[in-house]
């Protein structure tokens, strides 16, 4: 990611489609902060407290675990079908650190270990190798597949006389993807996980930006086994700078509602140590935001979700503009919604071949391999659509066109 800041900073005037970033002319940091003495009222009320106290209650140290936790349990069960406890939601500095928190409390051991799809999303790789927590890839492209590799690995890793703790996944639009994982393959991965007892890490960041197509259940949702573990962020939905995210633990962890309670205190515990708690003024923020809107951030989001919608089929119908006499060796999704979508080269592209577009073409894409586990997809990258300019999308995909065809002319000039 330093790499590609770096790039964004050499050439300012390039058009980028590697930032996942939130578009900013949703930001609306007045009203948000108008939201605050809502919550006020509301905590004052709640604790018997004059208004005055209980500002200065709020500018404290507070509950590790978070002061906003039942108006978040109501916001995930209207809006996301998430129905949880409100004592087992731990909230945190953002879904960085709840996924941070959930790693070391679940890999407590050198021989606990991650396994993810590959590729996945890099904050997750960077938790495991910042703390030594070994990753595993699932290879497998096909849903279908999913859940057979899983065991597989699960029980390679046994007799390696290591044990997989945790599967992460972002089910819906996965980052870098885009993609969404069937109902089919969800059910079947749980069924493994049950049995297995490793625990699922859901990352729903992009749930709740869905343009077409059928809605499907979070794996929350169909747990029946008590392994998923539900991730959460308000930084696409308000604002990154909320830092504000948690983790949702289920009423029990593999049937065991001591081992549940035991969970939650441990994340409580080691964020005490890490971040002490949460920002209570951002909390409230939070807390006011979902006040105001009734439980729900759907109404909040339509505009949002609208433009997302418009940028991508702005960015699909410049690819098909730009790419119709290659259709035979450059591919790409279409994503059913969130922030990304993944096009496949004739040639690779990595670093050398960023700081060459941005730098000839003033263009920058994200190489998938940087979001790989294992050295793969090096002919492949990812294109964001949430944080450009409507306006300059057609643009930045001809300018990404002109790039390719010189690069594939030099391929094929060396043939």
């Amino acid at each position: 990611m330093n790499f590609l800041n770096e790039v964004a900073g050499d050439f300012p005037d390039a058009i980028s489609l590697a930032s996942g970033r939130p578009a900013e002319a949703f930001f609306d940091l007045e009203r948000w902060l108008d939201s605050i003495p809502q919550y006020q009222r509301e905590f004052a009320s709640r604790r018997d407290l004059s208004y005055a106290d209980a500002g200065r209650l709020l500018a404290q140290y507070g509950r590790t675990n978070g002061i906003v936790n039942e108006l978040i349990a109501e916001q995930l069960a209207l809006d996301e079908g998430v129905h949880g406890r409100s004592e087992h939601i731990v909230v945190s500095a953002g879904c960085q650190e709840a996924l941070a928190l959930c790693m070391l409390s679940l890999c407590q051991d050198k021989n606990d270990v991650v396994i993810a799809r590959d590729p996945t999303y890099i904050g997750m790789t960077g938790v495991a190798d910042l703390h030594g927590i070994e990753i595993v890839p699932l290879h497998s492209k096909d849903d279908g597949q999913l859940a057979a590799e899983l065991e597989e690995v699960a029980e390679k890793l046994r007799h390696q006389g290591k044990r997989a703790r945790a599967l992460y996944l972002i089910p819906e639009f996965d980052n870098p993807t885009g993609t969404v994982l069937s109902l089919e393959a969800r059910e079947a991965l749980l069924s493994v996980c049950a049995g297995q007892r490793i625990a699922v890490l859901e990352d729903n960041p992009y749930g709740m930006f869905r343009y077409e197509g059928e809605r499907l259940p979070t794996l929350y949702a169909l747990d029946r086994a008590g392994c998923v573990i539900y991730l959460f962020t308000y930084s696409k939905t308000l604002c990154p700078a909320v830092r504000v995210g948690g983790a949702l633990v289920p009423d029990t962890l593999f049937g065991s509602a001591e081992a549940a309670r035991t969970l939650v205190a441990n994340l409580g515990e080691r964020k005490s140590f890490l971040t002490v708690n949460t920002s209570q003024l951002n909390q409230a923020l939070i807390g006011g935001m979902l006040l105001a809107q009734q439980g729900t951030l759907r109404e909040l989001i339509a505009p949002q979700l609208e433009h997302y919608r418009r940028n991508r089929d702005l960015l699909l119908a410049a690819l098909e503009k730009e790419f119709a006499d290659q259709r035979d060796a450059v591919h790409w999704n279409r994503p059913e919604g969130g922030f990304f979508l993944t096009m496949k080269l004739p040639f690779s592209f990595g670093q050398a071949e960023v700081l060459r577009c941005a730098r000839e073409q003033h263009v920058i894409p994200m190489p998938l391999s940087f979001f790989s586990l294992s050295g793969t997809c090096q002919d492949s990258i990812r294109l964001a659509f949430s944080n450009v300019e409507p306006s300059l999308i057609g643009e930045g995909v001809a300018r990404l066109g002109q790039f390719v065809r010189q690069c594939q002319e030099v391929c094929d000039a060396a043939v």
